[in-house]
């Protein structure tokens, strides 16, 4: 792991988003809520946070971070649904990871929650949206 014993601790923020591309029919079924596993939203934002709480466990050389907000959100579109995951903490390096894996755990627990009824389902699109804080400034997809 890199020594950031001695970096200032600073306001970090990171968003992430990736989306999971799917039949019409079975976004359907997210959208009225009759997934036959449950509330396919609900648990995959669930998987998300605690994803993000356990990155350094999951992620070989990533710090062990005290986060202090883990939002997730989803957009709906005609054929996918998008995952968006914003993670905060106060420390000495970034949450990108945090985020991105939460975004990527929500992704594959959608996968689970409906693949019964769709194996043809592709995630795509997994990425840094933004981060904010430290050293290296800000970022921000174009």
């Amino acid at each position: 792991m890199v020594d950031v014993g001695e970096k200032p601790s600073t306001h970090r923020v990171a968003v992430a988003s990736g989306r999971i591309r799917m039949r019409p029919a079975t976004l359907r079924l997210v959208k009225r809520g009759t997934a036959t596993k449950g509330d396919v939203l609900g648990v995959a934002r669930l998987a998300a946070i605690q994803a993000a709480k356990r990155t350094a466990d999951l992620i070989p050389l990533a710090h062990p971070l005290a986060l202090t907000r883990v939002a997730v959100d989803f957009a709906l579109e005609k054929a996918a649904l998008r995952v968006f995951a914003r993670v905060e903490c106060r420390g000495p390096t970034g949450v990108e990871m945090e985020a991105l894996t939460a975004a990527a755990a929500g992704l594959l627990t959608v996968y689970d929650m409906l693949k019964a009824v769709d194996r043809g389902m592709t995630l795509t699109d997994l990425r840094l949206e933004e981060k904010s804080g430290g050293r290296s400034g800000t970022y921000r997809r174009r």
